[in-house]
């Protein structure tokens, strides 16, 4: 889970709710937020594929409750299964998959085992990443796109507002919740973008690139592996990935 993420909200919203003091309800709006939140969603399923849009449960998913991959691990792992296959043979790792729960590290292993071509197996593993990039690119920009749309739905609300209140100027009860349609709508359209849909975005970002860097990594061990390379040699490979202060021996 990110702790991160869930403290951030929660920070902000507080210090929001803390700020509107005893005027909360002044802020509760349900035609103003039907506008900003309808407006939002019907232009994003015009914008993107609506598969993508039934997808957003897993992107939230993602953001909140993805788990990293320690990269020092996956390079202690990595290393390990060359050291084995240089002492024992490649077919001493066809059990990989039940010392590690990283599958992409399991397919390229078994692609090694099963003899398959060393230029052909870095090909398939490089289409998994650019896919995967692809996915979370698709993602990323949903989640920026509504960022955008938030705002301009809480403009469209104001004008909404201005105009029911200039068609009631003679009706004095009239004036004040189509003032509050005016308002509100872009607080809860500037709310959505900079405290929901642009983190978001940009947090997916964040994430992708996490996991693109052990999908290379993985490549570049893999590749090692399938190469016959000295553990030593693999392990230099590797640490090229990793910052220097995670860097260390691992091949004893």
């Amino acid at each position: 889970m990110d702790i991160g993420s869930i403290v951030g909200l929660i920070i902000a919203l507080a210090l929001m709710l803390l700020g509107m003091g005893q005027y909360l309800s002044a802020f509760v709006d349900f035609p103003s937020l039907m506008i900003v939140v309808g407006g939002t969603l019907g232009a994003t399923m015009v914008f993107f594929p609506l598969d993508n849009l039934l997808g957003m449960g897993g992107i939230i998913k993602k953001i909140f409750f993805s788990q990293s991959q320690s990269p020092s691990g996956l390079v202690a792992t990595i290393i390990d299964f060359a050291g084995r296959a240089r002492r024992e043979g490649i077919l001493s790792l066809q059990n990989a998959s039940n010392e590690t729960d990283d599958e992409f590290l399991t397919k390229g292993i078994n692609l090694v085992v099963d003899g398959i071509e060393e230029g052909l197996i870095l090909e398939i593993m490089n289409n998994e990443i650019d896919n995967l990039e692809e996915r979370h690119k698709n993602g990323a920009e949903m989640l920026a796109s509504m960022g955008a749309l938030s705002p301009a739905f809480g403009m469209i609300g104001t004008l909404i507002g201005l105009v029911i209140m200039l068609q009631n100027l003679q009706d004095t009860a009239a004036i004040g919740p189509a003032m509050a349609i005016a308002l509100i709508t872009t607080f809860y359209g500037a709310v959505l973008a900079n405290l929901v849909f642009i983190p978001f975005s940009g947090k997916l970002k964040v994430r992708s690139n996490q996991e693109l860097l052990l999908r290379r990594l993985t490549v570049a061990g893999v590749m090692g592996i399938a190469a016959g390379n000295n553990p030593r040699v693999v392990e230099q490979k590797l640490n090229a990935f990793l910052a220097p202060k995670h860097r260390g021996s691992l091949t004893g």
